[in-house]
């Protein structure tokens, strides 16, 4: 009896291991329809509307609404994460429908119901001449929102689940389609991504560090509209951590 004493005591003492660690950056609890800091409206086309964000109870979920109108903004914020002790990201997501004529190989269809957007930071060993080339003059046109690399998880309306494709406008951003077509529309989908898995598997190397989260619905280039939701974000040590919240 005595032992089994010392050795809860110490059990009790220990640090939490991994498997333990939840550290939430999307928890849209709030009463005012307010967007909770530190996320913010970023918009990398100022020349189109910004699409509206608001927090709103939906089916019972604290959720933040995307609606697009001919719009494009990102509603963005900035993290820091260890992507060792907790590398898979968790979230919830919906659209009411998917875009008629979105493509994301082309630059006039470059246009999401939905999606999730990573940005990274990248060794500078790993960024060639053109690479830095390009992300001087991005950064000289839109500011230094623009990271060095990005990954986009996307609702999508005609390429298969699993596809990966370099954006339209940059290869410094790659996108990943999670849900492809109308299946799931009308209802929350719970999502789970190993991060740093994704992230080498877009460019064949691990990050120096993840920077920002961001979700948007965009449609400036189709000049459809879209709705939305998006909750619960939060990076866990295993998938099987990603429990319905």
């Amino acid at each position: 009896m005595r032992l089994r004493r010392v050795l809860l005591a110490i059990v009790l003492l220990l640090p939490l291991s991994a498997t333990s660690a939840s550290v939430w950056v999307g928890d849209f609890t709030s009463p005012d329809g307010a967007i909770p800091p530190p996320w913010r409206i970023e918009r990398p086309n100022p020349g189109a509307p910004p699409t509206s964000y608001r927090a709103r109870q939906w089916d019972g979920v604290h959720a933040i609404e995307a609606h697009a109108v001919r719009s494009m903004a990102l509603l963005a914020r900035p993290v820091t994460i260890d992507l060792a002790r907790t590398p898979i990201l968790c979230w919830k997501w919906r659209i009411d429908a998917p875009l008629r004529s979105a493509d994301m190989t082309q630059k006039s269809g470059d246009d999401y119901a939905a999606r999730v957007y990573l940005s990274f930071a990248v060794a500078p060993e790993r960024l060639g001449l053109g690479a830095r080339l390009g992300l001087g003059l991005a950064r000289s046109l839109h500011g230094d929102q623009v990271p060095d690399a990005a990954v986009n998880y996307i609702w999508d309306n005609r390429h298969a689940v699993g596809t990966w494709q370099p954006n339209a406008y940059t290869e410094r951003a790659r996108m990943l389609v999670l849900r492809s077509g109308s299946a799931f529309a009308g209802r929350w989908v719970e999502e789970r991504r190993d991060v740093g898995a994704d992230f080498q598997a877009a460019f064949g190397h691990a990050p120096l560090k993840l920077t920002g989260v961001a979700i948007a619905t965009d449609t400036d280039n189709t000049g459809e509209e879209a709705r939305a939701g998006f909750a619960d974000f939060r990076f866990v040590a295993s998938a099987n951590d990603c429990a319905p919240v």
